[in-house]
């Protein structure tokens, strides 16, 4: 059903034979065919496990993996032992949270994070609450940004984690890390970022910026799925994190399990490849980005962008188009363009994004909104079309809608007392 064609490492999906826009790179990102090439010959040619150290197969696939373990690490600016190879950022997320939790709980169980953190962050933390712990959930303003007061008064004595998320995955929306870790510094307390979204897409550097722990996954930065990385800072401080998966001592005893070589041969070669390219990317997503961002606001009324428009991501907009239901509008299009209206991890709930009701949103304009993430392989021609069908979608929607007919006379919607059936 599905092909792929390659012209200079560019991806042109289709489905039925017909061109798929896609605009979900947020959900996960086309391996990019310089990758796939890398990875090819791990699966027969270099069939080894790199933890044999007794034959020469063993010694290639450990040397493969040596390399992409720097090639990630030069992509963050870490040193190559500070990477622990994982499933992906969600197993990284679980390490960080409840590894710290565990090793440390000597000094403290208190935990501060982000109501508008992924699920992979905040379902760890429900589960460090089952475990005995007290966690902390910062509220976010308007703009999907913390207040650092509000951070700063939340440490306590019994603090040991605070756990930001780099860029969220809804609306793009960059948090002022700097900022946030020298809070940490200065307080004595481990500073963690979910940073999924944003390395290999934005300049990332957790020495920088002050943060001790960082989880990232290989299928945002168009490497394979099921391989991700946590950064643990080996000094000042040095961090330990006490083991989720026993069995082997792997990864200097912190995450056990037969490394998957090929799939961390990808990720080194799409880290070496984002460091690369990483400008030219975010600079052309931007440009591309902000057309259609403009457009669709421009041409359709009560139309809103979500989030802060200064500080996020160069590729994502998140658009509420009011009076018009998100799921609906998609199926007006979705044969053509692949978005969503959330994250991909909550996409089947029909409550409305949890992310954006944290910014104020009601659930009316939360269900009406959709996310656009654009990629290193989205064209000009892709942006004109979802500009053309959007639109159309949402002046069908609302031709078709007696709510917006009635907003269009003026009646004030949100004043009227809906009976119940």
């Amino acid at each position: 059903m599905f092909a792929l064609q390659y012209c200079n490492h560019k991806e042109i999906p289709t489905i039925m034979g017909q061109r798929l826009i896609y605009l979900d790179n947020n959900a996960t990102t086309p391996t990019d065919p310089r990758a796939v090439e890398a990875m090819l010959p791990y699966f027969y040619e270099n069939p080894g496990n790199a933890a044999s150290r007794n034959h020469p197969a063993g010694w290639v696939a450990e040397g493969a993996v040596d390399t992409a373990r720097e090639q990630i690490a030069a992509l963050i600016n870490v040193d190559p032992r500070e990477i622990i190879f994982t499933s992906g950022a969600t197993e990284s997320d679980n390490l960080a949270i409840k590894g710290v939790f565990e090793m440390y709980a000597r000094k403290g169980n208190h935990i501060i994070t982000v109501k508008t953190e992924h699920k992979a962050v905040l379902d760890a933390c429900k589960r460090v609450e089952k475990m005995g712990g007290e966690v902390t959930y910062l509220d976010v303003d308007s703009k999907g940004l913390i207040d650092l007061a509000e951070l700063e008064a939340a440490i306590t004595d019994k603090t040991i984690l605070v756990s930001v998320m780099w860029a969220n995955n809804e609306t793009g929306v960059i948090q002022p890390m700097k900022a946030i870790g020298e809070i940490c510094a200065r307080r004595g307390v481990l500073f963690m970022s979910d940073a999924t979204q944003a390395v290999g897409k934005i300049p990332v550097d957790p020495k920088e910026t002050g943060v001790h722990l960082l989880a990232f996954t290989s299928h945002k930065m168009y490497g394979p799925k099921g391989v991700g990385a946590l950064f643990v800072n080996r000094k000042n401080p040095r961090v330990k994190v006490t083991s989720q998966m026993d069995g082997g001592g792997h990864e200097r005893g912190m995450r056990s399990g037969t490394l998957n070589v090929p799939g961390i041969v990808g990720f080194g070669k799409a880290a070496e490849i984002a460091k690369a390219e990483m400008a030219e990317d975010a600079a052309r997503t931007k440009r591309l980005r902000d057309k259609l961002e403009t457009a669709l606001v421009g041409m359709l009324e009560e139309a809103y962008i979500n989030g802060s428009v200064e500080h996020r991501m160069p590729h994502v907009t998140n658009i509420s188009f009011k009076h018009v239901e998100g799921e609906g509008l998609m199926m007006t299009f979705n044969q053509n363009i692949a978005l969503s209206s959330g994250s991909a991890c909550t996409s089947a709930s029909l409550e409305p994004s949890y992310v954006l009701v944290a910014l104020g949103l009601g659930d009316d304009l939360a269900h009406s909104s959709l996310r656009f993430s654009l990629g290193r392989f989205t064209t000009e021609e892709d942006i004109d079309a979802t500009i053309k069908q959007v639109a159309e979608g949402v002046n069908h929607m609302r031709e078709l809608s007696p709510i917006w007919e009635m907003y269009k006379e003026g009646i004030d919607i949100d004043a009227i007392e809906w009976s119940e059936h």
